[in-house]
């Protein structure tokens, strides 16, 4: 055999190897386990069956609760909520009404113990000792502001009609030609704050004289 007749197999060899390198082999291992079918277009999973499941079930749910009126019926603590849900709201409404009530009662119980000071005050500028520019007088000027302040308000003045809501008769002057009962006098001055009234103006009263 010659030489050349015996580098043909190798040639052939050769090429059958590139054949062989060249061709498709399946991988082994746990690619191989984990490659599988490619599922279709048209094929459901397992999640795509129990969605659409608990949504059909939520839908029926939802429109037999909007339809059938008897559900309420059906549970026994909806009423309750109801009813406590309505009370609830009642009680928030007092309440956001008696709040400026209750500020208004505990400023009155702070400056109810101040009006024997107010009365005491007029009475020394009934005599005179308030006097324009002394420190009494600016001590008292300072006092009444602050409590107009707070919302105080005084009232009795000479010559009001005479209002058994609002004065207390201390005494009855029979006056001629008196022809509405009128106050003569203010012994101490009525105060209130807002709608409560502090208390009541303490006057003498001129009534019409009999003949």
């Amino acid at each position: 055999m010659t030489n050349e007749e015996q580098h043909v197999p190798g040639a052939n060899d050769d090429s059958v190897g590139d054949e062989q390198h060249g061709s498709e082999v399946p991988a082994a291992g746990p690619e191989a386990n984990a490659s599988g079918p490619v599922p279709q277009e048209g094929d459901l999973t397992v999640e795509d069956i129990l969605n659409s499941e608990q949504n059909a079930a939520a839908a029926d749910a939802d429109a037999t609760e909007a339809v059938d009126p008897a559900n309420d019926e059906a549970n026994p603590y909806l009423e309750d909520l109801r009813r406590l849900s309505a009370e609830y709201a009642n009680y928030r409404k007092r309440t956001e009404a008696n709040v400026g009530v209750e500020k208004q009662r505990a400023l009155a119980a702070a400056v109810s113990p101040l009006l024997p000071i107010l009365d005491d005050l007029d009475r020394a500028e009934q005599h005179g000792d308030l006097v324009e520019g002394s420190a009494f007088n600016a001590i008292a000027q300072k006092l009444r502001g602050t409590l107009e302040k707070f919302g105080v308000v005084s009232y009795g003045e000479k010559g009001d009609l005479f209002d058994p809501q609002l004065h207390e008769a201390i005494a009855q002057v029979p006056v001629p030609g008196t022809e509405q009962d009128t106050v003569l006098d203010v012994i101490e001055r009525g105060y209130r704050l807002g709608d409560l009234e502090l208390r009541p103006a303490k006057v003498a009263v001129a009534v019409g004289a009999d003949g």
